[in-house]
C-alpha cells in the first residue's frame, strides 16, 4: 500500500484475511487493522476498495453479513463483488456502500452492464478480453464508470468462467485458489496425431499485459480508471508499475505523446515480465498473445553467448549488466533444464567493471559451482531477471519515514489589520466529482498595523509553504490583505501547525452511512422461505434433460424418443458451434414432439447482440441463458429461459434473484461440492433448480484461439481459415490426459476435461429434497455410448439401479473412466487417517 500511495495511485484494492476474496494465496489485511488502513489511505488522499470478489456458499452468508457491516463501519470506499447474491447482501446491509463489479462477473457488453447497473453497481471492471474499440462501444451505451486492466498477468480464460483448477484439483478460481494450469506445458493432438510444435509447449500461457502506450486511446474510449494487477507481487513491483502509469496518465492528460525510453521499459520488465503485449486491447492476435515458448518470468533479454570458457561466458549485450545482477540462461523450465544465478564479476578485456557495462561484449563470471558451463552453447540467450540497484531505488520510493508524494493544498488567507487572521485549507477528495474537505483556523488575537514589515503575498507563500514532513504541499494561495497588517512568525507558524493538525483530522473522519441491523440476512432469507414450499414433489417423476452438441446427437435422441416409448426425455438443449444448424435441430425436436431450448454463447461482446435475435428466429421453445445480457433479452421478449452454470449460482440469494428476474430454473454452479449443493437445495425450492449429473467439465473458456495460433498462418478469425471446422483437436497435459478443444460461433475456445464426471451418487438425496430436474451433457459421444449413458441415468432416476451401479458401469464402459468430480463427498481428513 505504501508503495502504491507514494508512487501515485489514486486507489488500492485489497482483500481481508478472513477470506471471500480472490487473493487466497496472498498476504491480506487483518480485519482488526481495517479502520487504521482506511485512515492511512484517506489521510493520503487515496481510496481503499475491499475485494469480496469470490462466490459465497449458503453456510457462509451469516459471516459475510457481519463482514460487510464491518467494512461499511470502517469507511471503506467501495467493495468489489462477483457473486450476485453477495451484491444483494451488500446493498441490503448498507445501501450507500458503493459496489464495483469484478471482472469475474464477466460483463462483456453494454447489455450485461445494464443489468448490473439496475442492481446498483457504480463501476464495472471490464474483462481483459475487450479491445479499446469495443470499450468505446460500451461507453457509448452506458453511464456506469468503466475500469480497465492495463498491466500485469493475463488469464487465458475469462475470469469467472475458468473451472480448470476446480475440475482438475478441487481448487476453485472463483474462490481465489487458482492453480495456474494455464502456465503448464501441453502437447497438441490434431485428428489423432501428435503435432510437432518444436519449442512451443506453453499453448495456454499469454504474455503479460502492458498498455502504457495505449493510455490516450483508453482515455478517449471512456475508461475512467486504470487497474494494475499486483497480486502476489513485491512492493517494488507495485512502486515501479504505479509510477510509470501515473506518468503515462499525466502525460496523456497534458496532451503529450505517451512514450517511454527503452531503459524505462526495461525497468518495468525487470520487476516482472513474461514478455509484454497489448493483450486484447488492439484486438485479437493469437500468435502475438501466446508465443508459447515460456510461462515464467523472464525479465530483460541481456544478450547471447559468444564464447564459453571453463568458468565464465562471453556475452554480446542487448541490455546493461552489473555485478550482482540475477540472470537465467534459456532452457526448458518444464524439464528442469534451465540454469541461472547472480553475476560475480563483469569484465571487459579481463578488467573488472565495478560500475557495469551498457553495451558491447563482456565476460561474465559466476560464483563457483553455480553454473554448469558444459551445458551451455554458443548463441544461447541469457536473460536478466533481477537488478539489485533498481530494487534498492524502488524501495527508497516508499520506505522513508515521511510522506514522499504530497497532496496539493489550496490555501485562502485573510489578513486584515484589527481582525484575527484566518486561513482555510482545501484538499481535493475526488477530482471526478469536485469533492473536497476543508479546515479553517483563526488567530487568537487581531492583527496589528505594521511599522516595518507588513504582510506580503510572497511572505505568506514562503512561510505557509513550509509543510516539511506533512502529507501536503502548497499548490495554490489566495490572499486578502488589507490595512497594512503584520503577523509575528511565531503566530503564523502556530496557525500553520494547527491547520495541518485539523486537516489530518478531517481527512480521516468517517462518513455517515446507513447500516441496517443484524437481522438483515434473516429478513432476506425469510422472504425466500415464504416463496418456497415444503418438499411436496415426491409424487412427481424426475425429469431428465439432455444437452447435445452435435446435430447427429439430436437425431439419435429424437429417433430413440420416436421409436422407444420407454425413452422420453423432458427437454433437449442444443449447444452447437454453427448456430445455423439450430433450424434443423428445432425441426427434429418438433417432429418428435420434444421441447427444445438452444444455448447462446457464454460470452456476448458488443458486436454480438444480434446472435440472440439470430437464434430466436428459429423459434425454439426457450433458451439456455449463460450471461446477464441473455437474461435481459429473454425477459424483454418474454422467451422462456433456464440459467446455466456460468451465472455461478452458489447461494440462495443468487438463486432468488435469478428466479425473480424470470428464470424457470437455475442450473447450480459447478463450484458446489456435494455438501454445499445439498445446503443450497435445502434453502430454496428444489423444483426450481436443475442439476447437471453427467458432463465433461468445461475448463478453460478463452477468447484466445489455439486453432488459429498453431494450426493456421493467420492471426485471428478474419484470416485463420477456420481450422476448427475441419479438425478435431485435443491438448495433452503432463499426466497424459487428452482434453478436447472446441470453438464456438464467436471463435472462443473451450477446453473440456477428458474425463466425464458423474454425480450419480448424490441423486437419491437430491430427489428426497425435491429436486426433479437433472441434466446429462454430451460432448463427442457416439450413438452407442449416448444410448448407454441415457439408459443408465434413466434407470437411476426411476430408482431401478443405484448410483454406484451407474458409477461402476460407466467406469467399465468408458476407457478414460469417470470421476465424481466437484460433487464428490468431501470427507474429514482425520477419518481417512
Amino acid at each position: 500500500m505504501r508503495a502504491a500511495v507514494e508512487n501515485g495511485a489514486d486507489a488500492v484494492y485489497f482483500g481481508l484475511n478472513c477470506g471471500f476474496n480472490a487473493r487466497a494465496r496472498a498476504t491480506n489485511v487483518a480485519t482488526r487493522e481495517l479502520r487504521e488502513v482506511m485512515k492511512f489511505l484517506h489521510h493520503r488522499g487515496v481510496k481503499g476498495y475491499v475485494t469480496l470478489n469470490t462466490l459465497a456458499f449458503t453456510d457462509e452468508l451469516s459471516d459475510l453479513e457481519s463482514l460487510i457491516r464491518t467494512i461499511a463501519e470502517s469507511d471503506v470506499d467501495a467493495v468489489l463483488v462477483q457473486d450476485l447474491g453477495v451484491l444483494h447482501l451488500v446493498r441490503a446491509v448498507c445501501p450507500d456502500l458503493p459496489i464495483h463489479a469484478s471482472t469475474q462477473m464477466t460483463l462483456t457488453s453494454a447489455e450485461s452492464i445494464r443489468v448490473a447497473e439496475e442492481l446498483g453497481v457504480e463501476r464495472v471492471v471490464l474483462p481483459r478480453e475487450l479491445s479499446f474499440r469495443e470499450i468505446a462501444q460500451i461507453r457509448h451505451s452506458t453511464t456506469v464508470a468503466l475500469e480497465c486492466f492495463v498491466h500485469g498477468a493475463l488469464c487465458v480464460a475469462y475470469s469467472g468462467q475458468c473451472l480448470t483448477s476446480e475440475s482438475l484439483g478441487g481448487r476453485s478460481a472463483n474462490r481465489g485458489q487458482c492453480a495456474q494450469a494455464c502456465r503448464l506445458p501441453y502437447d497438441l493432438i490434431c485428428d489423432g496425431q501428435d503435432v510437432d510444435l518444436g519449442a512451443q509447449k506453453y499453448l495456454l500461457s499469454p504474455q503479460d499485459l502492458a498498455a502504457y502506450e495505449l493510455t490516450p486511446d483508453l482515455i478517449a474510449a471512456g475508461v475512467s480508471s486504470f487497474k494494475i494487477e499486483g497480486r502476489l507481487k513485491t512492493p517494488e513491483y507495485v512502486a515501479n508499475m504505479t509510477r510509470h502509469y501515473r506518468e503515462a496518465i499525466d502525460m496523456a492528460m497534458r496532451g503529450e505523446l505517451v512514450e517511454f525510453s527503452r531503459d524505462e521499459v526495461r525497468e518495468m520488465e525487470l520487476s516482472f515480465s513474461r514478455g509484454f503485449s497489448p493483450g486484447w486491447l488492439l484486438g485479437d492476435d493469437h500468435k502475438m498473445l501466446v508465443p508459447a515458448l515460456s510461462s515464467a518470468k523472464r525479465g530483460v533479454l541481456l544478450g547471447t553467448i559468444e564464447k564459453i570458457y571453463s568458468e565464465s561466458v562471453e556475452v554480446k549485450l542487448d541490455a546493461p549488466v552489473a555485478r550482482g545482477d540475477g540472470v537465467v540462461f534459456t532452457g526448458d523450465r518444464a524439464a528442469s533444464d534451465e540454469q541461472g544465478g547472480r553475476i560475480f564479476e563483469v569484465l571487459v578485456d579481463r578488467i573488472a567493471q565495478p560500475d557495469g557495462v551498457s553495451n558491447g561484449i563482456v565476460e561474465l563470471e559466476f560464483q563457483r559451482g553455480a553454473i554448469d558451463f558444459s551445458r551451455l552453447s554458443v548463441g544461447q540467450a541469457i536473460w536478466k531477471t533481477d537488478d539489485p540497484a533498481l530494487t534498492a531505488r524502488l524501495k527508497r520510493s516508499y520506505s522513508g519515514p515521511d510522506p514522499i508524494r504530497k497532496r496539493p493544498l489550496s490555501l485562502a488567507v485573510r489578513t486584515i489589520a484589527g481582525q484575527p487572521a484566518e486561513i482555510e485549507g482545501t484538499l481535493s477528495v475526488d477530482p471526478s466529482t469536485d469533492a473536497v474537505v476543508t479546515a479553517r483556523v483563526i488567530s487568537s488575537e487581531p492583527l496589528a498595523v505594521a511599522r516595518k514589515h507588513p504582510i506580503t503575498v510572497e511572505f505568506l507563500a514562503e512561510q505557509l509553504g513550509r509543510l516539511g514532513n506533512t502529507a501536503y504541499e502548497l499548490a495554490k494561495l489566495e490572499t486578502e490583505i488589507s490595512g497594512n497588517p503584520m503577523i509575528p512568525l511565531s503566530v503564523l507558524s502556530k496557525l500553520r501547525q494547527e491547520l495541518v493538525a485539523r486537516l489530518d483530522e478531517v481527512t480521516i473522519e468517517p462518513r455517515a452511512r446507513t447500516i441496517n441491523p443484524p437481522s438483515t440476512l434473516k429478513h432476506l432469507k425469510s422472504r425466500i422461505a415464504s416463496n418456497s414450499v415444503e418438499s411436496t414433489h415426491a409424487e412427481e417423476a424426475p425429469r431428465l434433460h439432455l444437452l447435445c452438441r452435435t446435430l447427429a446427437q439430436i437425431e439419435v435422441v429424437t429417433n430413440e424418443a420416436s421409436s422407444n416409448s420407454n425413452f422420453q426425455p423432458e427437454l433437449i438443449y442444443a449447444d452447437f458451434q454453427d448456430i445455423r444448424e439450430y433450424r434443423q435441430a428445432v425441426a427434429l425436436a418438433r417432429a418428435a414432439d420434444l421441447p427444445i431450448y438452444v444455448a447462446p454463447t457464454r460470452i456476448q461482446k458488443p458486436s454480438e447482440a444480434g446472435l440472440f435475435s439470430a437464434i430466436a428466429k428459429y423459434e425454439p421453445d426457450g433458451l439456455l441463458v449463460r450471461n446477464l445480457a441473455g437474461m435481459r433479452f429473454c425477459t424483454d421478449r418474454k422467451i422462456p429461459f433456464v440459467t446455466d452454470y456460468s451465472l455461478n449460482a452458489t447461494n440462495e440469494l443468487t438463486v432468488d434473484y435469478l428466479l425473480r428476474y424470470g428464470a424457470q430454473r437455475i442450473t447450480a454452479s459447478y463450484d458446489l461440492n456435494r455438501d454445499q449443493l445439498l445446503e443450497l437445495v435445502s434453502a430454496v425450492r428444489g423444483d426450481r433448480l436443475e442439476i447437471v449429473i453427467h458432463q465433461h467439465m468445461p475448463m478453460f473458456h478463452m477468447e484466445h484461439c489455439v486453432f488459429c495460433a498453431v494450426l493456421s498462418p493467420g492471426t485471428n478469425k478474419t484470416n485463420c481459415g477456420r481450422p476448427c471446422d475441419t479438425h478435431l483437436v485435443q491438448l495433452r497435459d503432463r499426466v497424459g490426459s487428452e482434453h478436447p478443444l472446441k470453438a464456438d460461433v464467436g471463435c472462443r475456445n473451450t477446453l473440456y476435461n477428458a474425463v466425464p464426471q458423474s454425480a450419480a451418487d448424490v441423486v437419491p438425496e437430491l430427489l428426497a429434497q425435491g429436486v426433479r430436474d437433472f441434466r446429462v451433457e454430451f460432448l463427442d459421444d457416439q450413438p452407442d455410448d449416448l444410448r448407454r449413458v441415457l439408459a443408465l441415468y434413466r434407470d437411476l432416476l426411476r430408482g431401478q439401479i443405484r448410483g454406484e451401479d451407474v458409477w461402476r458401469q460407466l467406469n467399465a464402459a468408458n476407457r478414460v473412466g469417470v470421476t465424481r468430480g466437484t460433487l464428490e463427498e468431501r470427507r474429514n481428513p482425520l477419518a481417512i487417517l
